[in-house]
């Protein structure tokens, strides 16, 4: 009888290991988080767009991957719909976790049929905009909604008429035995030229379709932090087709000089640059904001935006400094302040310790764990 089995859940997503993104970091995580476990139960994962790898350093005894990439897309995805089909009839999993929004409307109607209860998992701006109704209908008969943020789940029930108590919060997270305090690299320093410098940094992508991320207001900041920190310098770490603008940007305002553009660099080496930065500055619409965790955690000073998913991670404001993130002026006042140091924000080490409490790995997976005990407490909620 099914009370007297081990649980089994069932987990759905589209491409994880053949792209790198903040989604596919975040699952990264879940699943790290769930090997860690003390008592996992079984639980299987269904990749849509994902082919078998040489070696998944994820898989365990207890998460079993599958993967249903083919040459032909809709093969691939008929292929994933029959096995999934045929799970549900054999295992009767204790309950299904849709990995994206594009896979809602798919596992709704097969749970519902097999009697099964799923969860949405959501990370941002895939649901913030008005979903077209079976994809609405998908989110509102879920029996939960995982986000990772306040501002996610607001925008998100806000816009589709989902209600609040369906949703609950598994937050980013940061690894802080990567991301940890250090002098600064001697190497780089004499790469960017930012011997005797005073250093704001930003971790972005510079496309013209992402200035949300506020570099170019940062760069407006600029002319108004020199008259206070005549050394100061401002690092952007990132590649994309606005490059250009911001520089010519920074040239127009005089600032040209201050302005380091460090292209594209590899998760492995951001820590080093990190440590660079005397301030970390990104005055963003974010659906969280995991950079302001790894500056944190490397016990940088940040500073965010004020209306956007980034109150969870800078804890609204406690951990950091956060201003309206179109307003230059703001930006400018904040990075003065920060500058100066006199603030508790600045210190680094209590900084790192107040951050990592709430949002590192072990907090992370007791989230984790408390949200499985939740789902197979959980009962339905009224529509």
């Amino acid at each position: 009888m099914k009370m007297n089995r081990e649980k089994r859940y069932l987990f759905v997503f589209l491409e994880i290991l053949g792209v790198e993104g903040g989604i596919q970091s975040y699952v990264k995580d879940i699943w790290r988080a769930y090997g860690e476990l003390s008592e996992p139960s079984t639980a299987d994962i269904f990749l849509l767009r994902d082919a078998p790898v040489k070696h998944n350093p994820f898989a365990t005894e207890k998460l079993k991957f599958h993967y249903f990439k083919t040459r032909n897309p809709m093969l691939g995805r008929v292929w994933m719909i029959a096995n999934f089909a045929i799970y549900l009839w054999q295992y009767r999993p204790d309950h299904v976790f849709c990995g994206h929004i594009n896979l809602a409307p798919l596992i709704q109607t097969l749970c519902q049929i097999s009697g099964i209860r799923y969860t949405v998992l959501t990370y941002g701006k895939e649901v913030w905009e008005p979903l077209s109704p079976r994809y609405q209908k998908a989110l509102q008969q879920a029996s939960g909604i995982w986000t990772i943020s306040r501002y996610s789940r607001d925008r998100a029930c806000q816009t589709n008429q989902i209600n609040p108590k369906l949703v609950e919060f598994l937050p980013c997270c940061v690894d802080g035995e990567t991301f940890t305090p250090g002098e600064k690299n001697q190497a780089l320093v004499e790469k960017y030229n930012l011997a005797g410098a005073r250093v704001l940094m930003t971790v972005a992508r510079l496309w013209s379709g992402d200035i949300y991320k506020g570099v170019d207001v940062t760069i407006r900041a600029l002319p108004a932090i020199a008259q206070a920190f005549p050394n100061v310098k401002y690092l952007i770490i990132g590649r994309g087709d606005d490059q250009p603008r911001l520089a010519q940007l920074a040239k127009d305002l005089g600032v040209g000089d201050r302005v380091v553009f460090a292209g594209f660099i590899p998760t492995e080496q951001l820590v080093e640059h990190y440590r660079l930065a005397d301030a970390y500055i990104m005055p963003s619409q974010e659906g969280f904001g995991i950079v302001y965790l790894e500056a944190m955690a490397c016990g940088v000073p940040v500073l965010s935006g004020d209306a956007d998913g980034s109150a969870d991670p800078l804890q609204d404001g406690r951990l950091g400094w956060r201003v309206p993130h179109r307003n230059s002026e703001a930006v400018a006042t904040a990075c003065q302040e920060i500058l100066q140091g006199k603030d508790q924000r600045c210190d680094g080490k209590w900084l790192r310790e107040e951050s990592l409490a709430q949002f590192g790995r072990t907090a992370f997976r007791q989230k984790l764990q408390e949200l499985l005990n939740a789902t197979d407490r959980a009962v339905v909620i009224p529509k």
